[in-house]
This record gives structure tokens, sequence and C-alpha cells, in this order.
């Protein structure tokens, strides 16, 4: 067991997961709105630290099952989606008047698998959620269940959670549970079963005391939650499971409330050099100049000016390999543009890029959060 456990004040980039059965009541058919007051009174607490904080919500269709008054049970797949089509409006319009009492402006982002699996769509991802946080909004983050089929959909909001966190670089993801962590056995097996307060590393161990699924408003039960961790963790994130039925819960997590702590050794930035530096195939080559070498080695992102020319076919995302003129490799990189548009960028100012391609892109050819130098 660790000698200390993470504090939630420590983290400056938080992913907070809510479930349906958390968010609706499923009996009376209606929202918990005084639980939705509390719990947006804590985000309000951490966002006041200067904490970036997103939410992942679902609920959508559960709200338009009970707006639309459907039966409960199992509803077909056209009628989950048209529940949710009328249920996302309520769910948004929710959060956004509740967040606002506190001063934040809520932003509203519809996800689907390919979102977060397509490189191309992973980046206008991030770059939306990225822009938000830069604006001190807090994103409010759910899988688009009015076009997602059972084929192309996560099924659970808890891996969506752990993609959005590592797609962000979150350092903690917070997973608000109908149950207060990991227990060693299934808790309501007959007693017995003892809390896990922390997992240092998921092993085949842990994955066992993983139980089935819990309520009826819930697709996810604690497997899905332990597959959120090893997402979470292997990207450098830590994740803490919690009961979210009590009023306050991120407060009580705070306070050392019960709660089962999975911990990463790594941190996001680390965790995604090491993906690019050692898990992606280089798809070209920029050759920059000695000042662009010497700018790289003091830390800063490659600005175009610096590129003297480029090699290869490669597209916005891809890995590529950084070379000065002499041919030493000087590290790798994802590159913020494709191949055509980066050539004709290349060697001008960053403040050339709107004139010339017609379009305001990234500053940055390479960002430096997305750069390793060779030897570091």
């Amino acid at each position: 067991m660790s000698a200390r456990l993470p504090a939630l004040p420590d983290f400056r980039r938080v992913v907070i997961k809510v479930g349906s059965s958390l968010l609706v009541d499923s009996a009376a058919g209606r929202l918990r709105e005084d639980w939705l007051r509390a719990l947006c009174e804590d985000i309000a607490w951490l966002h006041s630290g200067k904490r970036d904080i997103l939410v992942v919500s679902s609920g959508a269709i559960a709200l338009g099952r009970s707006v639309l008054k459907l039966p409960r049970g199992a509803l077909a797949l056209e009628d989950s989606q048209a529940a949710a089509a009328v249920g996302q409006i309520a769910l948004a319009r929710i959060w956004a008047e509740t967040l606002a009492t506190h001063g934040i402006t809520a932003g509203q982002i519809l996800v689907t698998l390919g979102d977060t699996e397509e490189r191309r769509r992973y980046l206008n991802a991030r770059s939306t959620i990225d822009r938000l946080l830069e604006w001190k909004s807090v994103p409010v983050i759910n899988e688009n269940d009015t076009v997602a089929t059972n084929e192309i959909r996560y099924g659970d909001n808890d891996r969506l959670a752990a993609r959005v966190a590592t797609m962000t670089s979150a350092d903690l993801l917070v997973l608000l549970s109908d149950i207060d962590g990991l227990y060693d056995a299934p808790p309501s097996a007959g007693g017995g079963a003892n809390l896990v307060p922390v997992v240092e590393r998921i092993t085949p161990q842990i994955e066992a005391m993983a139980g089935a699924s819990g309520s009826e408003l819930s697709r996810g039960g604690m497997v899905t939650k332990i597959e959120a961790g090893k997402i979470a963790t292997t990207a450098g994130t830590h994740m803490v499971i919690a009961s979210g039925k009590t009023l306050h819960p991120l407060r009580a997590i705070a306070d050392g409330g019960r709660c089962t702590w999975f911990l990463t050794p790594a941190n996001p930035v680390t965790a995604r050099k090491k993906w690019i530096a050692g898990a992606l195939e280089p798809k070209g080559t920029l050759w920059i100049d000695q000042g662009a070498v010497a700018a790289l080695r003091r830390g800063a992102s490659l600005l175009p000016a610096g590129v003297k020319r480029i090699d290869g076919t490669f597209q916005r995302g891809d890995a590529v390999t950084i070379r000065d003129l002499d041919g030493i490799e000087i590290g790798r990189g994802l590159v913020a543009y494709d191949a055509d548009d980066a050539a004709r960028i290349i060697g001008r100012s960053s403040a050339d890029i709107m004139m010339i391609l017609g379009f305001s892109g990234r500053t940055e050819i390479v960002h430096r959060d997305d750069l390793v130098l060779t030897g570091h």
C-alpha cells in the first residue's frame, strides 16, 4: 500500500464521470436536483482553484424516457436513440443552468467511438475541448446516443471517461458510482467483503474482484471500471472510484471518505511522450536548421520558420522524425499539418499561415507537448 495517497486538490485537470443512476431517480423518473446542485458546488470549489474540470455525464436516455413517459424495461435501439434525442436537450440545459449559478459556463460535446479512435476526429475533439478549457468553461461530454449503434458505441461511460481523460492529458479521473469502491468480493454476497483502498497496479487478481453490472440505468459495472482504470493508468492518469450517493461526493473524497484509488507511476505528459517515442511509426521527416535545433533543446515548440524541407506523405496527427540538416535525428513528434499544407508554410512566419493556407491552423508545426527529443 502506498505511503501517501493522492489528495484531490493536488490535481490540475480532473475528469468527473456521473452515471445515470446518480443523476436520475429511476422510481420517480425525475432528476435528483438536490444532488446535482451539491455536486456542482463541489465542481465550483475545484474550479475556483484554477483547475480544469471536465464532466462525462450519462442520463440522456433516462431523462428522455421520463419526458416521453416510456414504460420501464429494455428499449429497442431506435427507441433509445429517440429518447436520447429528447433527453440530451434536457441534460444540457440542466448542467448549463446549475453550473451557471456558480458563474461557470458549460459547453456540450457529444462524441461517438470514432471520435476518440480515429486520428483526425480525435484531434478535432481534443482541440475543441482544449479551447473550452482555455476559456475556463466546463465541457459536459456524453456519448452521442442518438446516432451510435450497438456495433459502434462504448456501451458505458466509464470507458468513455477514461478515453476523454487520456485524450485531454488529465491527471485524475473520478468515477462516481453507486458503490464506494472496489471490494475483494461482491459486497452483496452476505458480508465478508473488504474495500480495497488503493490499487497500485491492475493485476489479474484485481480484475477477478470485479463484480457484475449494477443498477438498471447503469450499463457499466465494476468490470468496465477496471477496464477504464487500465486505460487511464496506462496513459499516466490516476483514477478514483467513489460513491456518488452522498451529497457533495467530491468533498467527501477530499476529506478522506471511502473510495478506491488506482495509481499510475507516470504522468500524462511522460506517458504520452513514451507513446510517441516508442509506439508510433514515423510517416515522414522534417529537416530543421540549427536555430530550430537550439530552440527545441531549450524546450520550445517547432515553428514553421525553422523547417527547411519535408519528406514523406503524412497527415495531421501522424508521427514524424525531426532531423537537423546533417541528418542527425533530433527527435520525433506529432505533426499539426498534412504534408501538402506543411510544405506550403515551412520557412515562413507563423503569422503568415492564414494568408498562405486560407485558414488559421496551429502556430506550431509540432507542439512541444507532442515532441520527444532524442536522448531525452
